[in-house]
């Protein structure tokens, strides 16, 4: 039996500490969470940055190493600093470095990197080992020389390697979610579907339960599948909140493609121990040849300037979608003539009742609307420059030439904010290896005083 303590879905979302301790006394085999995804968009990916607070992260990591020195059991994270982009593995390495300074610890780490080359992806897609998933869109060599990062996502024998280096804290880059938790007990001869499928439901932590917030839980893997039970005092597990997990983050409610085969669930079965405990069994995992790991890229999409303004005249939020349209119209014409450059206007209609806010008493909801004007543009002067175009229609543009100007109501002033260089996702392909570390690099340090 392998147990598995996932503290909570991502470092920086916060547990609860009472779970976390009840989770330590349970003796686990290893301490297991996930660091990011893709869920917040390319900028953190195309900067290679974490999208959560530092201060935030030392923290909790602080307390994670306190867990792992506590349980005397290896520490691992992947996807670290959000996006597992190489310079995101360095800034939790330093953090790392800082709390092992402070407590005076000497600690083994192992750092996973999961970056990779343009060049050497551009040398690959020639060669055919890239292939796209669906949906992809059309890439290039020129493409793949322009991401300003790619990340492959690792999968259970990277993270196994980085176990058996016999370090006290893994670092990981990109990895699939499943990754960290699956290694261990795979490694141990535990059920492998039972080893992908609980993987599966701990990905985020208490999220398969009656009480997602409270974050911790202990997964046991044995020869036949595993129990899945939630730390938080009054946080429950029950067929239903186990085996819809499947559907989260899934296109496929039966199978999940992971490197090196897919998971299938057809056949489990998931039966409540207790009124908190439950059991799945009948899980498959099938191999697949050639083993591929998925890539994730992104470039730069230019430059970003946005404007809001605030719509309350009940005939124009009755007809805002008109109203938006004419001015995309009108504005984007204009701004054809007037400068050079590729650049494109978007407005998006969101929001209410912002304006006046709690003053705005007896207010039929949805009686406002805001609409979010959206400059992409290939240098940031054109941006502003067109943003600028943008203003007096956001501000004064009647619904027919036959009416009175209105005016409607910027929350700032100015009322354009230059968002600086603005990235997009450009890979869903995945890349073939002859073996399944040559995607990444390990290497193994020791940090402290």
């Amino acid at each position: 039996m392998v147990k598995v303590l996932i503290p909570s879905g991502a470092l920086g979302l916060g547990y609860d500490r009472e779970a976390l301790a009840r989770g330590i006394a349970e003796k686990p085999d290893i301490i297991a969470i996930d660091g990011g995804s893709t869920d917040s968009g390319p900028h953190y990916l195309g900067t290679g940055t974490s999208k959560y607070s530092r201060n935030s992260t030392k923290a909790e990591w602080a307390e994670l190493m306190a867990a792992q020195a506590e349980a005397g059991v290896p520490l691992v994270i992947g996807t670290a600093g959000t996006c597992g982009a190489d310079d995101a593995v360095d800034w939790l390495v330093e953090i790392t470095r800082e709390i092992a300074a402070d407590r005076g610890e000497r600690l083994k780490v192992a750092v996973l990197k999961s970056g990779q080359d343009g060049s050497a992806m551009a040398q690959a897609f020639e060669s055919g080992k890239i292939t796209p998933l669906d949906p992809a869109p059309e890439i290039s060599t020129e493409r793949l020389r322009e991401c300003t990062n790619i990340v492959a996502l690792a999968g259970a024998e990277q993270i196994q390697a980085a176990l058996d280096t016999g370090a006290d804290i893994v670092i990981a880059g990109r990895t699939t979610d499943t990754a960290i938790i699956s290694a261990l007990p795979l490694a141990r001869g535990c059920h492998p579907g039972g080893a992908w499928h609980g993987a599966k439901i701990g990905e985020c932590g208490a999220l398969a339960t009656t009480s997602p917030n409270t974050g911790t839980i202990l997964i046991e893997f044995e020869a036949e599948g595993f129990t899945m039970t939630p730390m938080g005092a009054d946080a429950r597990a029950t067929p239903r909140t186990v085996s819809a997990h499947m559907l989260y983050e899934n296109s496929d409610p039966y199978r999940l493609y992971e490197p090196g085969g897919y998971l299938d669930v057809t056949l489990a079965t998931y039966e409540a121990l207790d009124d908190r405990r439950v059991r799945v069994t009948g899980s498959e995992w099938v191999e697949t040849d050639p083993y591929t790991v998925k890539l994730e890229g992104a470039r730069r999409a230019g430059f970003q300037t946005v404007s809001l303004v605030l719509v309350r005249d009940a005939r124009y939020v009755e007809n805002i979608r008109h109203w938006v349209d004419d001015i995309h119209d009108k504005c984007t014409a204009k701004a054809r003539v007037r400068v050079d450059g590729q650049f494109e206007i978007e407005l998006r209609i969101i929001g209410a009742d912002a304006t006046l806010g709690e003053l705005d008493k007896g207010a039929v909801i949805g009686g406002e609307v805001g609409v979010m004007g959206i400059v992409t543009a290939e240098t940031e002067a054109l941006s502003r420059e067109v943003a600028k175009m943008l203003n007096p229609y956001l501000l004064h543009h009647p619904l027919t030439e036959q009416e009175e100007m209105p005016t409607f109501a910027f929350p700032f002033s100015p009322p354009e904010m230059p968002r600086g260089e603005v990235y997009e996702f450009c890979l869903n392909h995945v890349l073939a290896l002859a073996d399944p570390m040559d995607a990444f690099r390990l290497t193994v340090m020791e940090v402290g005083p």
